[in-house]
């Protein structure tokens, strides 16, 4: 799972599967004694959720250190998988996903692994519905795992009866950092939303777990003039040691018919704008100021900056960073061309802070301007705005260009 996630899982209630957890070589019991007026009837625990994007390898990739023991001793690797969890031929553990898990004894337990979203989760973000007070906080804590275990009827629980069912059903959400600027806010932290259920009846029943949502692509967008510049997102990457990423990635480009291009929240987003067609080496491309919508029109709102002046944008502390763009480029005529990388984000709401849509498009306002001996060309981040000569487009305005859309996964 990664970028914005949120999941919906149901359990039916089950036996007590869980035993023992242990850190290392302390073991920890989770089983709390739980009275009812009205004792439930229990079941076997059924198939809970699957993974997204996960393949069954992938999320049992747990580091030996950092596994944590799921179920009895003496459990089989068909009970282990049963409840969503792995097995190495001798003990059953938690996999790189989010179980959710209902004891014989009236317990939620819901175990949380930081690899659940890219960039991964801070498991110190996270918390119940009933909030951080005990028993929500959690029973144990790993730097790959958080382990929460709670009365079905504690943490903000909410009881309903549903076709003959009794459902006690609780949430878990995460907090994240949100970067307010003058026209918009974003955020680069994952967000992270679980509903979970347990079912308590005399039949056992299994429940869908994750839907998914998509958007269409629509293509990129480029303003012509007499001088003609276009935006676009390189694709290289690094697959050999030693090699420089921020020259690798732009010896490839996606076409526009790799959009939308799905990137993960931090992850860097290399944008190239260059002038077309020209040979004339005394021209010299400057960007003006670039930033992000949510939709395809530079003019919408929300916005971020990401440069002003051509300098990075100072309101985000991950600074945009401006490549400089030399001969050893294997570019002909280096000063047709301008850099940068971002950091992905998404745009959250200024006064809610809840996200607002999993899309970005980047816009950038041009010059071209024309190398004399009485004008200089070269921008400089340190100093104030420089006097050049500008050659602009025959409507006498500065020219936009925008990228295809980039959207979250």
């Amino acid at each position: 799972m990664t970028g914005w996630v949120k999941v919906v899982a149901a359990v039916v209630c089950c036996t007590n599967v869980l035993g023992a957890l242990k850190w290392g070589t302390r073991p920890q019991h989770l089983t709390r004694p739980v009275t009812y007026a009205e004792q439930p009837q229990w079941w076997p625990q059924q198939v809970i959720q699957r993974p997204v994007d996960s393949t069954p390898i992938e999320k049992c990739q747990v580091k030996e250190e950092e596994r944590i023991t799921c179920g009895t001793p003496a459990i089989t690797i068909v009970q282990c998988e049963a409840i969503n969890c792995c097995f190495d031929g001798w003990r059953c553990y938690y996999a790189k996903v989010v179980t959710v898990q209902c004891s014989r004894d009236g317990q939620f337990v819901v175990v949380v692994a930081k690899d659940t979203t890219l960039p991964n989760l801070d498991l110190d973000s996270i918390s119940l519905l009933g909030g951080q007070d005990a028993p929500c906080k959690p029973v144990g804590t790993t730097t790959a795992f958080a382990v929460y275990q709670f009365p079905v009827t504690a943490c903000g629980s909410t009881l309903m009866e549903e076709s003959g069912y009794v459902v006690y059903e609780n949430s878990m959400t995460s907090s994240y950092e949100v970067g307010i600027g003058p026209r918009g806010s974003i955020t680069r932290d994952s967000h992270f939303e679980l509903l979970f259920q347990c079912k308590y009846s005399g039949t056992a029943v299994e429940v869908l777990i994750v839907e998914v949502n998509t958007v269409a692509p629509p293509a990129p967008v480029a303003v012509p003039g007499p001088i003609r510049v276009v935006l676009r997102l390189a694709s290289g990457q690094c697959y050999n040691k030693g090699c420089v990423e921020d020259l690798e990635a732009y010896t490839s480009y996606y076409s526009e018919a790799d959009y939308p291009v799905v990137k993960v929240l931090k992850e860097p987003v290399y944008v190239e704008v260059h002038i077309l067609r020209r040979t004339d080496s005394n021209l010299v491309l400057n960007l003006e100021h670039c930033w992000a919508t949510s939709t395809p029109s530079p003019l919408s709102l929300p916005k971020w900056d990401l440069l002003v002046d051509g300098c990075p944008s100072q309101d985000d502390r991950y600074l945009t960073n401006v490549i400089p763009v030399a001969g050893s480029s294997g570019v002909v005529f280096p000063t047709h061309y301008k850099r940068f990388v971002v950091k992905m984000f998404t745009f959250v709401d200024a006064h809610t802070l809840a996200p607002l849509k999993d899309r970005v498009f980047i816009h950038c306002s041009t010059e071209v301007c024309y190398a004399t001996g009485n004008h200089s060309c070269q921008q400089s981040c340190n100093r104030q705005r420089r006097d050049v000569a500008v050659v602009k487009s025959l409507d006498g305005e500065t020219t936009v260009v925008s990228s295809g859309e980039l959207i979250l996964t």
